[in-house]
């Protein structure tokens, strides 16, 4: 009668097939990211100017508003450099500042003092804590922005009752010194402050939003009417728009690290690549716990374990392995008949006068422990003489 056996599956190689399968859903997700990058790109490379440029005309851009002070006697010429709007300020100019926050301390130091005794107006757009505190003294950026968009005046400023509402909601300031005009203020805080020069006509308003210069948004509200009074109160706008090309943003006694050169786009973008790889290791992680046994296709015979396994231990000379396979299965299979547990079978004190017993003193005791837990053959054929013992013990056993 044949014996036949099941086999656990053991793990194996993953084949191309299964690791395609796997990955394609990743593999996928890239190919779509890098589609919509390329499209983006593609698109924007046809824009001529940027977001809050008087001269661009997409949703972000300002030139709307550009077009209505012409229809009114203002010309707008814009700046790219600090030295251009440092010699652009005065009495009969408007000087607005696109991104504040784009120019170094040492730029906004040069600007204020430029500035602040020039008798014209200051515009900045939506300065955060970087700037503003330089920009325009006495005014705090608070970190909470406004919940809302659009607000009400509810203040003196003759420009800000004639527009009503508007959509200025944005950065919220704190203002530190008496005598400033506080507007459009989202929970008791401002989010448009005007600071009075300390001398002549002159002033400095702090926008805190850039939504009533855009194209998409000047139509809405009291968007245009706000915009208009803001820019148009003197007959020349100088439109300053920051770049990191601009020679007096390189400050030769500072010294900058590799982080400090990335935008923060950049930094942010990696820190989210980060986590979202995190995720998919996580998602794609092994799922640790007990090894489910697989069902073969085919039944092994036991006689092909066994040989196949012999020639395992052939190939690698594992005489001392074979040998210690055989008197562990031989004394598991012995301990039963002579009474003994079979967790003390490998117990020579507990196995042994067993044997011995149940042997009737036919087998001297030192034998017995020689041949059950003696040292490993020094050959093959010392092998194959122990195995043959071994069989005969078993079978004298079972016989009495």
């Amino acid at each position: 009668m044949t014996t036949e056996v099941t086999l656990p599956s053991t793990s194996a190689s993953p084949t191309a097939r299964q690791v395609w399968t796997r990955a394609r859903g990743i593999v996928l997700a890239l190919v779509l990211l890098l589609v919509a990058a390329v499209a983006i790109a593609a698109i924007r490379s046809t824009e001529r100017h940027g977001g809050l440029d008087p001269r661009s005309a997409d949703p972000y851009g300002s030139r709307a508003v550009a077009e209505l002070l012409a229809d009114r006697g203002v010309d707008t010429r814009v700046v790219t450099t600090l030295g251009e709007a440092r010699t652009a300020a005065g009495p009969d100019t408007t000087l607005l500042i696109a991104v504040p926050d784009l120019l170094t301390h040492r730029q906004q130091t040069q600007l204020h003092s430029a500035t602040a005794d020039s008798e014209g107006r200051t515009l900045l757009v939506a300065p955060g804590s970087w700037s503003v505190e330089r920009l325009a003294p006495g005014v705090v950026a608070d970190p909470a922005t406004s919940l809302d968009s659009t607000l009400s005046p509810d203040c003196a400023l003759p420009a800000a009752q004639r527009a009503g509402t508007a959509d200025t909601g944005g950065i919220r300031y704190t203002v530190t010194v008496p005598g400033y005009d506080e507007c459009y203020p989202s929970e008791r805080l401002p989010t448009l402050v005007r600071v009075p020069a300390a001398s002549g006509d002159g002033d400095t308003v702090v926008l805190g939003a850039p939504d009533i210069l855009y194209n998409d948004t000047l139509d809405e509200q009291g968007n245009a009417s706000l915009a208009l009074q803001l820019l148009g109160s003197r007959p020349h706008l100088v439109w300053y728009l920051p770049s990191l090309s601009d020679p007096s943003a390189t400050d030769p006694d500072e010294e900058k690290d590799f982080l400090d050169l990335l935008p923060s786009g950049w930094l942010w973008g990696t820190l989210q690549l980060f986590f979202a790889a995190a995720l998919a290791a996580l998602w794609r992680a092994r799922r640790l716990g007990p090894l489910v046994p697989e069902k073969l296709p085919v039944a092994i015979r036991a006689s092909e374990t066994v040989e196949g396994r012999a020639r395992l231990y052939r190939k690698a000379n594992a005489r001392d392995r074979a040998a210690t396979a055989l008197r562990s299965t031989t004394r598991t299979r012995l301990a039963p008949f002579v009474g003994v547990p079979v967790t003390q079978a490998h117990a020579p004190e507990a196995l042994l006068p067993a044997l011995s017993a149940h042997l009737h003193g036919d087998g001297d005791g030192q034998s017995l422990h020689s041949l059950l837990f003696g040292p490993p053959p020094s050959d093959d054929a010392a092998l194959i003489s122990l195995a043959d013992q071994l069989d005969a013990l078993e079978r004298e056993v079972r016989r009495s």
